[in-house]
Parts: structure tokens; C-alpha cells; sequence
């Protein structure tokens, strides 16, 4: 068995929960418009998750929100043709996910990212969403090399 990425654990399961997690919560912002807080402390009465689990879930909520424009910058970019608004919600939080690990918080590989953001999509998504997570993601990976932030 091989051992795990760099900044991933053996524990990879419990970080694909955390970031089902984090997805919820800003899924739960975006559209029911209830706080961070109150979302994340329901869900966690609901399902609670080991403590490293549960502290990678809000460093992937409050750096998503505290990064919210310039991730949502960066999707606009490279999505043109779907304005944010009339984007799936469940595509929209899936990506600024994603964004926020690859572009920000730096602390996950780009791939494991990625396929952990294609993962997610198949789960909430609709048919198209993997591949179209896939695509915006790939596209950024095509130009982060050429920027040095968001």
C-alpha cells in the first residue's frame, strides 16, 4: 500500500467527510442564508466528526468565506459561460472548495484536490457536474503557474 500525499493522512476518509462538511455548510450559507456558525454547529449535533476532521471542515469553511471574492473572481474567470448566478449551487460550493485548498490554503496537493472536488460533485452533483468540476479546476491548474494568488 502506498503512502499517503503529502498533506493528506491515512485518515483520507474522514477528510473527504470534512470537506462533505464544509460543502453542506456553505451550501446551507449560500441558499438558506443561515450563518456559518449556526449551519456548521447543526450538522455537527447531527454527524459529529473526530476533532482533526472537524477542525480541517472549518479551516475549509472560514478560508472559503474570508476568500469569498476572489475565489468567486477566479470561477467567473475560468467559467465564463456560466455566470455565478446562474451556476448550480452545488457546483458554485464545490469549486470555491476546491479553489480555497489549491490557490490558498496550499496545504493539500492540486490533484488530491481536485479528484476529492470530482468525488464530491458524483455525490451532490448532477450527471454533468464531475466533469464539468473537472474542467474549471483543470483550467486553473493551466494558469497557476502564470499567477502567484487568486
Amino acid at each position: 500500500m502506498s503512502s499517503p500525499a503529502v498533506g493528506e493522512t491515512r485518515g483520507s476518509g474522514l477528510r473527504r467527510r470534512a470537506r462533505i462538511r464544509a460543502f453542506q455548510v456553505l451550501y446551507e450559507v449560500d441558499g438558506a442564508r443561515h450563518t456559518a456558525t449556526e449551519a456548521f454547529e447543526s450538522r455537527s449535533i447531527e454527524d459529529p466528526l473526530p476533532r482533526p476532521a472537524d477542525e480541517f471542515a472549518r479551516k475549509l469553511i472560514e478560508g472559503s468565506i474570508d476568500h469569498l471574492g476572489e475565489i468567486d473572481a477566479t470561477i467567473s474567470t475560468h467559467a465564463p459561460t456560466w455566470p455565478l448566478s446562474q451556476m448550480s449551487m452545488v457546483d458554485r460550493n464545490i469549486l470555491r472548495i476546491a479553489i480555497f485548498e489549491i490557490l490558498i490554503g496550499r496545504e493539500t496537493p492540486p490533484k488530491v484536490a481536485i479528484n476529492e472536488a470530482v468525488e464530491v460533485s458524483k455525490i451532490f452533483g448532477a450527471d454533468s457536474a464531475p466533469r464539468f468540476v473537472n474542467g474549471v479546476l483543470g483550467s486553473i491548474m493551466e494558469t497557476e503557474g502564470q499567477t502567484s494568488s487568486v
